[in-house]
C-alpha cells in the first residue's frame, strides 16, 4: 500500500523556500532576482518582437453605419382593415430585429455588394491574386488553414467578405450596426454604406414583390368570384321563375303582394255591401213609416231633390191661396192634387233607390264571396310555396355572400393597385447614421498589443521560475511505515484475477457459467483467431443470445468489444442489453442509418451493442449483402473482439463465417447426433475452431456475469 505521508516537522531537504510549512516571500524574491535575466529579458524581447510584428502588419480600418428598424408605412397607403390596429403598429420585438440582422448577413445581399464594389478584383478579398504566403502554405499542409486553390473564386471572396463584415443589434434598442473592415479606409466606409443601402433596397423590393403578388392573386380571384356570383344570381333567378316566386314592389313576392291586395279588396267589398244594405233598409223603413225622404242627406238623387223643391213651392202656394180661398175652391184642390202627385213620385223614386241599393248590396256580396274564395286559394298556394321560399332565400344568401366577398376583393385590389402604382413603398428600415472614412487603424492596436504580450510573458516567466523553485524544494512522497494520515489517503483495493486454471481447447465441451471466464481468457490469448467470434445454436431458443451477451461482457474486461445481433429470425439482443430501441445493422446495410446511429451502450457493462434493427427487407438479402461484410470488417478493425449472435445454425452460416474462425455452438438439450451434425455444418461453413457449450447461459446469469466481475 502506498500513501503520501505528511512530515511531522520541518523537512531538512525542503531548501530555503519552506519553513514550518510556510512559504517565505523573501526567498521567492531572491529567486526572482537571481533569474532576472530571464524574468525581465524575455518579456523585453517579446515586446520588441511584437512591436516589429505589429508595425509590419497591414493596418485595417473600420467604418460603421447604423440602421433603425421601424414601421414607416404611410397611413394613407395602408389598407382599411389595418387602420383599426394602427396603435399596435410600429412595435418591433427583438426577434424581428435579429431576423433583420440575418437578412443583412445573407449571401444574396452579400453577392450584390460584392458585385457592386467589384471586391472579387481586389487582392485583399481574393488571396490567389496577391499570392500564397509560404508560411500559410505550411499551415495549409498540416490542415490548420484552408487551401484557397481548392476553393472557387466566389467562396474565396465570400470568406474574406464575411471575415470583414460584422452586423449586430445594439442592446435595448431597435438599432442594427453594420461594421466593415478593410485595408483601404475609403473602401471600408463605402462597403458599410453599400451594405446598408442594399439592405434597404432588398426590403423595398420585397414589399413591392409582395404587393405585386397580392395584386396578381386578387386579380385572379376576382375573375373567379365574378363567375361564381354570376352563377349564383342565375340560380336565384332560375329558381324564382321555376317556382313563380317573383318579387314585386317593396321587395315582396307576388303571392304575398296579391294576398295583401285581395285583403284590401275584400275589406272594401264588405264595406260597400254593408253601406248599400244600410241605405236600402233606411229607405224602406222611412217609406213604411210614412216619413218624408227629404231628411235623407245621403240620398244623392237629383229627381227627388227637384220633386222636393216643387212640392215645397206648391205647399207655399197652397198656404198663400188658403188664406183667401176655401178648401173646395178649384185652385185649392188643384194645388193639393199637384202636391199629392209629387209625394207619390217621391215615394216611387225612393222605392226605386231602395231596389237599386239592394241590388248593389247583392253585387257587393257576390264580390265578397269571390274575393274570399280567391283569398283562400292564395293562402293555400302560399302555404305550399314556403319550402320553395326557404330554398330561394338560401340561394339569395349564397349570392349575397359571393357579392360581398367580390366587393371586398375589389376594394383590396384597388388599394393594391394604388400602392403599386406609387412605386415608392417605404421600407421598415432607415439609415440613421452613415459610415464615414476613418483615419485611425482599427487593427492592430500597437501599444495595447505590445503591453499585453510583454505582461503575459512576464507573468508566465514569474510563474515558471516560482513553480520550478517550489517543486525543487518540496520533498517527494515516501512509503509509510505506519497507518495513513487520513481516510482519503487510503489506497483503493485492486481487483486481482485468479490465474486461469483451465482454458478449454477448440472443440472441447464446456458446461458451466464459470467456464465463460475461462473461454474469454482463451479467446483473448488466441490472437487473430479470437478477433471475431460467432455464437450459434443447434436449434432455436437454446440460449444463444444470453450466451453471446455473457461472453461479450467477459471479453469486455480485457479490451474493447462489440456484440452484433445477426439472429434476424428472433432478434433479442436489444431487449437484454440496451435501454431504448434504436436502429441496427439491418438499417446500416439498407443505407438508412450510420455507424454512429446503430451503436448502443450495454446497460450492464462497458461493451457496445449493435441490435438487429428494422427488418423491412428479406433477412437473407441482408446477410448476403456486401455492405454487411464491410461493416463487420470495420468493427473488427475498430474493436478487439467482435461477438456475433448468429441464431440457429440451420438458418445459414456462410455470411456469418466470412472472416470468422471461432464458433461457439450452444447445444442445450439437443441429442448428440444433432450436436454432431451442427459441428459438421459449422466446419463446412469455414469455422476452424469450434467450442461446444452444453449448458446455455440464461438471461439472468448473463446479467450476473458483470455483477460478479464488478
Amino acid at each position: 500500500m502506498w500513501v503520501s505521508a505528511q512530515p511531522s516537522g520541518p523537512d531538512p531537504h525542503a531548501g530555503p523556500l519552506l519553513g514550518d510549512n510556510v512559504i517565505e516571500l523573501g526567498a521567492l524574491g531572491r529567486v526572482l532576482l537571481r533569474q532576472k535575466r530571464w524574468v525581465l529579458g524575455l518579456p523585453v524581447l517579446v515586446a520588441a518582437l511584437t512591436f516589429v510584428g505589429v508595425n509590419l502588419m497591414t493596418p485595417r480600418y473600420k467604418s460603421e453605419a447604423r440602421l433603425l428598424i421601424e414601421t414607416r408605412e404611410n397611413v394613407f397607403l395602408r389598407p382599411e382593415a389595418e387602420k383599426a390596429g394602427e396603435r399596435d403598429r410600429g412595435v418591433v420585438d427583438q426577434e424581428a430585429v435579429t431576423s433583420q440582422v440575418q437578412l443583412a448577413l445573407s449571401r444574396d445581399l452579400g453577392r450584390q455588394v460584392i458585385r457592386q464594389l467589384k471586391l472579387g478584383e481586389r487582392p485583399e478579398f481574393d488571396p490567389v491574386l496577391r499570392g500564397i504566403n509560404p508560411i500559410f502554405q505550411v499551415f495549409q499542409a498540416v490542415g490548420l488553414m484552408k487551401d484557397p486553390l481548392k476553393m472557387t473564386p466566389e467562396e474565396r471572396v465570400f470568406d474574406s467578405y464575411y471575415d470583414r463584415l460584422v452586423v449586430f443589434p445594439v442592446d435595448k434598442s431597435r438599432v442594427v450596426a453594420v461594421e466593415f473592415q478593410s485595408f483601404d479606409p475609403e473602401l471600408a466606409a463605402r462597403a458599410a454604406n453599400t451594405v446598408a443601402e442594399s439592405f434597404l433596397a432588398v426590403q423595398q423590393a420585397a414589399k413591392q414583390d409582395e404587393t405585386r403578388a397580392a395584386g396578381r392573386w386578387l386579380g385572379g380571384e376576382i375573375e373567379v368570384l365574378r363567375q361564381r356570383l354570376a352563377d349564383a344570381e342565375a340560380k336565384v333567378e332560375g329558381f324564382r321563375s321555376k317556382s313563380n316566386l317573383f318579387v314585386g314592389t317593396n321587395n315582396t313576392t307576388l303571392s304575398n303582394q296579391q294576398l295583401g291586395e285581395l285583403n284590401s279588396q275584400l275589406a272594401a267589398a264588405r264595406s260597400q255591401r254593408a253601406d248599400a244594405e244600410s241605405k236600402a233598409r233606411f229607405i224602406r223603413e222611412t217609406l213604411q213609416s210614412g216619413k218624408s225622404l227629404d231628411s235623407a242627406d245621403f240620398l244623392n238623387s237629383e229627381l227627388i231633390r227637384r220633386l222636393s223643391e216643387q212640392r215645397a213651392t206648391l205647399r207655399a202656394q197652397l198656404a198663400e191661396q188658403s188664406s183667401t180661398l176655401l178648401d173646395n175652391h178649384p185652385r185649392i184642390k188643384e194645388l193639393k192634387a199637384q202636391i199629392a202627385d209629387l209625394e207619390r213620385q217621391v215615394r216611387l223614386e225612393g222605392e226605386r233607390l231602395a231596389r237599386s241599393l239592394e241590388n248593389d248590396a247583392r253585387i257587393a256580396g257576390s264580390r265578397v264571396e269571390a274575393l274570399s274564395l280567391n283569398l283562400d286559394q292564395l293562402k293555400t298556394q302560399a302555404a305550399n310555396t314556403n319550402e320553395q321560399d326557404i330554398q330561394l332565400r338560401a340561394l339569395e344568401r349564397e349570392a349575397k355572400a359571393q357579392r360581398d366577398l367580390l366587393e371586398s376583393y375589389l376594394a383590396k385590389y384597388r388599394e393594391t393597385s394604388a400602392r403599386e402604382s406609387l412605386g415608392a413603398i417605404p421600407s421598415d428600415v432607415r439609415i440613421i447614421s452613415r459610415a464615414v472614412v476613418s483615419n485611425t487603424p482599427f487593427f492592430p492596436k500597437k501599444l495595447p498589443t505590445v503591453l499585453i504580450a510583454a505582461l503575459a510573458t512576464l507573468f508566465v516567466m514569474v510563474g515558471f521560475v516560482i513553480s520550478t523553485a517550489l517543486m525543487a524544494a518540496n520533498a517527494h512522497p515516501i512509503p509509510a511505515a505506519s497507518e495513513p494520515a487520513d481516510a482519503d489517503e487510503r489506497a483503493e483495493p485492486r481487483l486481482l484475477e485468479a490465474p486461469l486454471e483451465h482454458a478449454p481447447a477448440p472443440g472441447e465441451a464446456v458446461s458451466s457459467l464459470h467456464a465463460i471466464a475461462d473461454l474469454a481468457a482463451a479467446i483473448g490469448g488466441a490472437g487473430e483467431a479470437g478477433r471475431r467470434i460467432a455464437v450459434v445454436g443447434v436449434a432455436r431458443k437454446v440460449g444463444t443470445t444470453p450466451t453471446a451477451l455473457a461472453l461479450a461482457r467477459a471479453l469486455g474486461r480485457q479490451g474493447r468489444v462489440v456484440l452484433v445481433d445477426l439472429a434476424f429470425s428472433h432478434p433479442s439482443v436489444a431487449a437484454l442489453a440496451i435501454e431504448r430501441e434504436t436502429a441496427g445493422i439491418a438499417d446500416l446495410v439498407r443505407g438508412a442509418a450510420s455507424f454512429g446511429a446503430i451503436i448502443a451502450q450495454d446497460k450492464g457493462s462497458a461493451i457496445h451493442v449493435v441490435p438487429a434493427g428494422r427488418l423491412e427487407a428479406d433477412a437473407a438479402t441482408i446477410l448476403a449483402s456486401d455492405r454487411l461484410d464491410i461493416a463487420l470488417d470495420a468493427f473488427a478493425r475498430t474493436y478487439d473482439h467482435v461477438v456475433i449472435d448468429g441464431g440457429a445454425a440451420a438458418e445459414g452460416l456462410e455470411p456469418i463465417a466470412r472472416g470468422a474462425r471461432w464458433a461457439i455452438l450452444v447445444a442445450g438439450t439437443a441429442p448428440p447426433q444433432g450436436v454432431t451434425a451442427a459441428r459438421a455444418q459449422l466446419a463446412a461453413a469455414g469455422f476452424t475452431e469450434i467450442t461446444v457449450f452444453e449448458d446455455p447461459v440464461t438471461a439472468v446469469a448473463a446479467g450476473g456475469i458483470h455483477a460478479a466481475a464488478a
